[in-house]
């Protein structure tokens, strides 16, 4: 009786076994669909561009291959862009929004003094047979600068003089600078952009309604009161009668999309692209791609930009936290707009803007700052906790700790934990 007492009291002081924690976790990986699409636009624009530019360029430059040769390189920079982008933590943009917004005024106003003259237009350096339009970084700088800022202010975007006023100042200075270019089309991106993100981050509608209502004399005059934009406003209501005039372009990018049909021509077999359509292989691919690849193909790419939209929004909604969320709602928006801008004006459908369509159109540095805005757009779509110890500095802000409410941290003890904060 004894024995079996003492076998029983020490069976009970063993010490339960303990299973040890699993040593692996899963990892947040990237949006391999908005990753793909991305793949398949730029790709699918090496093609294009080679179709539309190969005469132009052999007349032009004795060599076919021309731009088709600079827009691999350029792919390839932009290409690795993105892929640091997208290695890189997107809170450290954090600490360069300010000094990102001061240097993209800065440069958009330098243009017009230094910048070289196209076609009666300042919107480009030339530096060693490369040019860059500052536009392009302009409009990345004032979407990490509006998703900082509205992050900050959390629910004081609601107010009128704190929330919506200082950001609807900064994006009319810029506008202003673009107008002075002049770069109508990418003005009103910016302005839209910051509209949608201004509403996304819980702006009045009725705040909104009044940019409109202000903004509204500011555009009339700046269409009317130039006389070459009014004429391509008659020529977008009647672009036929003035065919050979400022409605050439529309009416050659129209007869070459309705002469496409439903399949197309052929890939290279398209006839606008011999001299008839200027800028085929920049503002108006588009074009020649409903000649060769027909309907299909201009559904094929509206497509894949509906895809990019998608995921992009998609990555805003899985955001950590608001300065993702809203910087992923801003990069989208820029690249949504852009395309539907494009796609409108090849289309006849749209007032002309030379605007091109983001990773098809042939765009040297422009490609390279696009994907590398996509490149931060696909970290943001990966969800992952914030480093440790990460922090967020400017040169004007004291140090600021940055911490999401959960978080993943490694625990001692060989394992990992998620544990909530």
């Amino acid at each position: 009786m004894k024995e079996s007492t003492a076998t029983r009291v020490d069976t009970q002081l063993k010490e339960p076994i303990v299973e040890p924690l699993p040593t692996t976790v899963a990892q947040p990986t990237h949006d391999i669909v908005l990753f793909a699409t991305v793949l398949a636009l730029v790709g699918f624009g090496i093609v294009m561009v080679y179709s539309a530019s190969a005469v132009y360029a052999t007349q032009k430059f004795g060599s076919a291959t021309y731009f088709f040769r600079r827009d691999l390189l350029w792919s390839a920079l932009g290409l690795t862009a993105m892929g640091v982008a997208m290695r890189v933590d997107f809170g450290v943009y954090r600490r360069w929004s300010y000094a990102l917004l001061i240097a993209s005024i800065g440069m958009l106003a330098s243009v017009l003094l230094v910048g070289a003259r196209i076609n009666g237009a300042r919107r480009w350096f030339h530096f060693a047979g490369v040019s860059f339009q500052p536009a392009e970084l302009a409009k990345l700088a004032l979407v990490i600068y509006l998703a900082y800022s509205l992050a900050k202010k959390a629910e004081k975007v609601r107010s009128f003089t704190v929330g919506f006023v200082p950001h609807m100042i900064v994006c009319g200075l810029m506008m202003a600078l673009l107008l002075k270019q002049p770069d109508l089309g990418t003005a009103v991106i910016l302005g839209m952009a910051t509209l949608i993100l201004l509403f996304v981050a819980g702006a009045k509608i009725s705040y909104i309604f009044i940019a409109f209502l202000a903004a509204a004399p500011i555009m009339y005059q700046a269409i009317v009161g130039t006389p070459w934009r009014l004429r391509r406003m008659l020529a977008f209501i009647d672009p036929w009668q003035y065919r050979y005039d400022v409605g050439y372009q529309i009416t050659e990018s129209l007869i070459s999309i309705g002469s496409g049909g439903v399949r197309g021509l052929g890939l290279g077999d398209g006839k606008q692209k011999l001299f008839f359509l200027p800028e085929a292989h920049t503002d108006y691919v588009m074009a020649i791609v409903g000649e060769e690849l027909g309907l299909i193909g201009i559904v094929t790419i509206a497509a894949l930009f509906g895809v990019l939209v998608w995921r992009g929004a998609r990555a805003a909604l899985r955001a950590r936290d608001a300065f993702g969320c809203y910087l992923a709602f801003g990069i989208t928006a820029m690249f949504g707009l852009q395309a539907l801008v494009n796609i409108g004006v090849v289309l006849g459908a749209l007032p002309t803007k030379g605007l091109p369509l983001p990773f098809v159109s042939f765009g040297g540095s422009t490609l390279v700052v696009d994907l590398f805005a996509m490149g931060i757009l696909l970290n943001i779509s990966r969800a992952a906790p914030e480093p440790a110890g990460s922090r967020a500095r400017g040169p004007w802000l004291p140090r600021i700790r940055w911490t999401a409410k959960k978080g993943n941290r490694r625990l001692p003890g060989g394992g990992k934990r998620v544990e909530v904060a």
